[in-house]
């Protein structure tokens, strides 16, 4: 029986290499998430925007039932045999068309919900995105497992490029908020055609000999603790939704596709590289030490250095890209800090799954949603404004929480861990306090000017803070580690 393993040899240039890879190729993907957001925020309203969003609230929350966690507990299994990969992706598949039956039986429901009578249609019509996505989970999952992070990134980059097409296309003549529904559709047919293609392998039919209860249970687990994670993180379009209507939330929804999609796509391929590298070496505590530090440096010292000078820029920021019209400063720059001390935290969800420790993680997680839902419930009194102020609360009160909980359930040392983070608030803090300056200082001149000069003041006061010995160690070091993956992949041709 075929058993589809990794050599163990050179994990941490592997992880670096990898890591590069699959960075560049979410560097493309926010090309053209950014794109998206630019071109279609001109063709398209905000009540498009926000009945769309609408079902696919709904439509994530389902999701998390439609994978069950059976991609994570592939990638992370010590052994998986080729009949067990398959009987996986049947399971997948079988879940998926079933939840796509459920939605198109209960789109009345979801329309009653909104008071929206046009959600019916458009429900049944994403429907099929379930089926779609339960095909593609175990090719997606044996590319990662297998570590062949530039066919992930083939199968990652080319959905949403021909979707963003076709639905600029479509909302170009009229089709309104059948453009989005057409976008989601597009990119999950793309996105499986290519994945099936890149992991090179058909399904065999299901058999007995290939026992997944191992993967039932360590997916299961993992799922409750994904819907309890759901709950907290889409209670504001719910609310915003259902309390302030369609408008109100295709705005907020702006503001959320314009800097959390890019900065989720950024951050989801980290735990592709890390968690196969981690999940062999987790007997190591040293080394798994290590590996977690360095990883929040380099999430810190660029997502945390990013979202610092979007923060400060946030006016010009959202005027050059969205236009006139979408008044979302406020809640763009807020989410932004929620975004930094939730990237800050990010490295303990590796160290969870790598371990298996998904009761532990949901219990966590229990615990960081239902802060996360009292904040958002007593932002939304505010409207869209307080709702993205309670989400940046819940994730600054909840940053250090996580680390604490970590330190209670495996040997991380978590102090070096706050150090760390320290140093990248430090550098975060003063790009941001420079992108501010900068943005008020030209304020009323076009921000296809404001913007550079505030990426360029955020670039100086980055550089003033290397003056500073132990950041100057800690991005000296990162460099030198990114060069070495590079002459190492040039040198292998």
């Amino acid at each position: 029986m075929k058993v589809i393993d990794n050599p163990h040899s050179g994990l941490g240039r592997s992880a670096t290499r990898g890591g590069l890879v699959v960075l560049g190729g979410q560097g493309v993907r926010i090309l053209v998430q950014v794109a998206s957001v630019v071109v279609l925020s001109r063709l398209l309203s905000p009540r498009d925007y926000g009945l769309v969003a609408m079902v696919l609230a709904v439509i994530a929350f389902a999701e998390i039932f439609r994978d069950l966690g059976l991609s994570t507990a592939a990638v992370q299994a010590k052994v998986l045999t080729r009949v067990q990969q398959s009987n996986l992706w049947w399971l997948n598949t079988g879940i998926g068309a079933a939840l796509a039956l459920i939605a198109v039986a209960v789109a009345p429901l979801i329309a009653a919900l909104y008071d929206e009578p046009a959600l019916t249609s458009l429900t049944i019509a994403m429907a099929g995105m379930f089926w779609l996505n339960g095909m593609a989970a175990q090719y997606r999952a044996d590319l990662t497992r297998r570590m062949l992070f530039t066919r992930l990134v083939a199968a990652d980059t080319a959905g949403p490029l021909l979707a963003l097409g076709v639905a600029a296309y479509a909302a170009a003549n009229g089709a309104g908020y059948w453009a989005l529904v057409v976008q989601q559709l597009v990119q999950s047919a793309a996105g499986l055609v290519v994945a099936g293609a890149c992991a090179g392998w058909l399904p065999g039919w299901p058999r007995r000999g290939g026992e997944i209860g191992g993967f039932l249970r360590f997916g299961w687990s993992l799922a409750s603790t994904q819907l309890i994670n759901y709950a907290a993180n889409n209670i504001d379009s719910v609310l915003i939704g259902t309390r302030l209507g369609a408008h109100q939330l295709g705005t907020y929804n702006r503001a959320w596709q314009l800097l959390m999609t890019p900065l989720g796509q950024l951050r989801s391929p980290t735990t592709t590289v890390a968690l196969p590298v981690l999940s062999r070496i987790r007997d190591n505590a040293a080394l798994t030490q290590r590996f977690v530090e360095r990883g929040q440096l380099a999430l810190g010292y660029s997502l945390g250095a990013g979202l610092g000078l979007v923060a400060g820029a946030a006016v010009p920021v959202c005027a050059l890209f969205l236009g006139p019209g979408w008044d979302v400063a406020g809640v763009f720059a807020l989410l932004a800090c929620g975004g930094l001390f939730q990237t800050l935290a990010y490295v303990g969800y590796w160290v969870y799954l790598a371990h298996g420790l998904t009761t532990e993680l949901r219990h966590y997680t229990l615990v960081a949603s239902a802060l996360k839902v009292i904040c958002i419930l007593v932002g939304v009194r505010y409207g869209i404004t307080g709702v993205a102020a309670g989400y940046a609360i819940a994730h600054l009160l909840e940053w250090p929480l996580s680390l604490w909980w970590l330190s209670r359930r495996t040997q991380l040392h978590v102090g070096r861990l706050y150090l760390g983070a320290a140093r990248i608030l430090l550098v975060a803090g003063s790009v941001a306090a420079a992108a501010y300056a900068t943005a008020a200082a030209l304020h009323g001149l076009n921000p296809a000017v404001t913007v550079p000069v505030c990426v360029l003041a955020g670039i100086a006061a980055y550089a003033v803070m290397l003056l500073v010995p132990s950041i100057r160690r800690d991005v000296i070091s990162l460099a030198e580690t990114v060069r070495g993956a590079i002459e190492d992949r040039l040198s292998r041709g």
